[in-house]
């Protein structure tokens, strides 16, 4: 793929394709994690069954729904981004969480510019007007009246 003088691959913008990257990341590891989840249900590490396959169905599909979303906007699928969207949106007070009630400062970090960055490569103008382009919204500025 050429990339064009905006900095674009076959139409999508690049910050589409950087938050989608953040995105895919995010839905990989709750993935891992939900493999993690199951793996130690079977040997036996729970203290019960039922929290950890439970917990490991949620990080799952969900999981599952946020890796799809930023495949979706590797792959230039604008339907990708309000997936995206809202599991950033979901994940802020993840992200507060770790850094205060839960005295996990380096992950707090970590998750937190992950978050932010997604969220602006989201709602960058590039991304906005990619977005708009699907209906048929003027994008190259104001119209003169």
């Amino acid at each position: 793929m050429a990339e064009t003088d905006k900095g674009e691959f076959s139409g999508v913008p690049t910050t589409v394709r950087g938050a989608g990257g953040l995105v895919t990341l995010e839905g990989g590891v709750a993935v891992i994690a939900a493999i993690v989840l199951v793996v130690r249900g079977l040997l036996g590490h729970d203290q019960s069954a039922t929290s950890g396959y439970g917990t490991a169905a949620w990080f799952g599909i969900l999981g599952g729904a946020v890796l799809a979303a930023g495949i979706g906007l590797l792959l230039g699928h604008r339907w990708g981004r309000a997936i995206a969207v809202i599991a950033q949106l979901l994940l802020l007070p993840v992200t507060w969480t770790l850094l205060t009630d839960s005295h996990q400062p380096v992950f707090g970090v970590l998750l937190g510019v992950v978050v932010i960055a997604a969220l602006v490569l989201l709602f960058a103008p590039p991304s906005s007007r990619w977005m708009a382009q699907e209906y048929g919204i003027d994008t190259d500025g104001p119209r003169s009246g």
